[in-house]
């Protein structure tokens, strides 16, 4: 008998992952059925039909178009939304992704209707429970079933809470989805030509999170720091609406103008870009990650960091906010005591490992 499976996903980061672990699912046909919830937390304007047919997914079957508002407010309105499809699809199992607010209203919808939940990404910790994410990690983690975890720390991290049963360390699927796009991006991607930029001679940028975003000091200290790297070659900055909004704001456009400034850019695009740049500088936990899987140097604009293999390896500075900080780390990159490389996120299966469980656990 077929199980179903409702996926909840609601920002670009968790389409990704769970594209990879779709492509696993289509092939147990008749074992399992998915159906894919969108939040609609995240508008992307990139995220068309277009989007979809590059990760080789369908759209979405239900869009509950939940986006803007409080954190309460936002969980509270997808948990309503979430709970009338559980009821009336009646899945085996809810899997969610990652740390978002829509990750937590899928799995206390799910725990409240008595639904077994399979949490990718479980056990990651930042330790700083300002973080909205840490919350919605934590609580998402303590009413799951399944907690496939992408590193051996993460399990670590897990056991210290006293949560052992049901613990998995499968891999993590981003290495997957690296591994299967990395040569398809350089292939059907002309970004590189279209922004006259030179393979390993520009840097990438990405500055989103609130942390950052929301203060002006550290918004300041990252720009003005992006805008002196581009005096020494060009800086890529894909420009998310809302800090884009803020730099207007607190009237920090001014260093905008030394720098590549683009459009949110569709996910074969940034994934060529990302191969392709000598230095990546971001405050987002996906983008650490895909450098260090794509042996870029990456510097970290944030105090502490959930990945902290690529940080161990050398391949990664974490170097907080600080506008000096970002500009040594970058003056240094030639002395970086790039490690092994190893393989502390598996080695590229981990969507295979996630069905194995699910269709294990009864």
């Amino acid at each position: 008998m077929s199980k179903k499976i409702v996926t909840i996903v609601g920002a670009r980061p968790q389409f990704i992952k769970a594209a990879a672990v779709s492509r696993e699912i289509r092939k147990h046909p008749g074992q399992l059925e998915e159906v894919m919830v969108h939040t609609g937390q995240h508008y992307d304007p990139n995220m068309s039909q277009v989007f979809f047919d590059e990760l080789e997914i369908p759209a979405p079957r239900y869009n509950l178009e939940v986006s803007g508002g409080t954190h309460g407010a936002m969980t509270g309105r997808m948990l309503e939304g979430i709970e009338r499809i559980l009821l009336n699809e009646k899945p085996d199992w809810v899997l969610i992704y990652g740390d978002t607010n829509s990750t937590l209203a899928g799995a206390l919808a799910a725990a409240k209707l008595h639904i077994p939940v399979a949490h990718v990404e479980a056990g990651l910790r930042s330790f700083n429970m300002h973080m909205p994410e840490e919350i919605n990690r934590i609580l998402a983690d303590r009413v799951s079933s399944l907690l496939l975890c992408p590193t051996d720390l993460a399990v670590d991290n897990l056991a210290r809470e006293g949560v052992t049963q049901g613990v998995h360390n499968v891999g993590d699927v981003m290495y997957d989805v690296a591994l299967y796009y990395r040569e398809r991006a350089r292939a059907a991607s002309g970004i590189l030509k279209t922004l006259g930029l030179t393979e390993k001679a520009f840097a990438l940028a990405t500055c989103h999170r609130a942390e950052n975003t929301d203060d002006p000091v550290r918004l300041e200290s990252i720009v003005s720091a992006l805008a002196q790297v581009a005096s020494d070659m060009p800086v890529v900055l894909p420009l998310h609406p809302r800090t884009r909004k803020l730099l207007q704001q607190f009237g920090l456009e001014r260093y905008l103008a030394a720098l590549t400034i683009v459009e949110p850019l569709p996910f074969l695009d940034m994934v060529a870009l990302e191969q392709a740049a000598k230095v990546i500088l971001t405050d987002s936990g996906g983008v650490q990650k895909e450098a260090f899987f794509y042996r870029v140097p990456c510097i970290t604009m944030r105090d502490e960091t959930e990945w902290v293999e690529t940080v161990e390896s050398g391949w990664n500075q974490l170097v907080g906010a600080s506008n000096s900080a970002i500009l040594h780390a970058y003056a240094g990159l030639a002395d970086a005591p790039l490690g092994g490389h190893g393989f502390p996120y598996g080695k590229g299966f981990a969507s295979r490992l996630i069905l194995e469980e699910l269709l294990r656990f009864s």
